[in-house]
């Protein structure tokens, strides 16, 4: 059992039988009256955000969440197509419960799948991944006075900005969490 006064970013819990995921949280102390902790709690099966307050003293049972490395097969129209590397086992995809979470992705790269009670509920990609560019503008000599970007297309189909010097052909890094560019490879 995990007490409010022990929360903290990123921990999964069982709250009143939904799962959530403390996005954020604040002890509170004011001059008058007893302490508390307010929070902002991310429910990880629908995705839906709210705000609450708890006592200090109120306790609750983490949640238990699988996350399995996975490898991206390919999408077939709405679903998308993964397969558990160690047993073979093949599973596909709503693209509703995938989300964005593969715009940085190319097939046969591996993933998490997340899942609660084996039910899955999200996808996590690679912290970062190294992506060509397949279509930029050209960049203008002397115009990065301002540290100037322009906008790309990487070779999943994903926008990203990009500094002036990239070129269409290029490896880039790109952290999936931000869509920023981290440099050349």
């Amino acid at each position: 059992m995990i007490s409010a006064g022990e929360f903290r970013n990123g921990v999964t819990l069982e709250i009143d039988g939904q799962v959530v995921q403390i996005l954020e949280f604040q002890h509170v102390k004011p001059g008058k009256g007893a302490a508390f902790v307010r929070t902002k709690l991310k429910n990880v099966i629908n995705g839906g955000v709210v705000e609450r307050t708890f006592r200090p003293t109120e306790k609750f049972p983490p949640a238990r969440i699988d996350r399995v490395d996975m490898q991206y097969l390919y999408a077939d129209g709405d679903l998308y197509n993964f397969m558990n590397t160690e047993t073979y086992d093949q599973i596909a995809l709503n693209s509703d419960l995938v989300g964005d979470a593969l715009k940085f992705v190319k097939e046969n790269e591996m993933v998490k799948v997340c899942s609660y009670n084996g039910n899955v509920f999200s996808i996590e990609p690679p912290l970062f991944v190294e992506l060509e560019i397949t279509e930029t503008e050209p960049g203008f000599k002397g115009d990065t006075a301002t540290g100037a970007s322009k906008p790309a297309t990487v070779e999943t189909g994903a926008q990203i900005n990009v500094p002036l010097f990239v070129n269409i052909g290029d490896k880039v890094k790109i952290d999936t969490r931000t869509s920023e560019y981290l440099g050349r490879v």
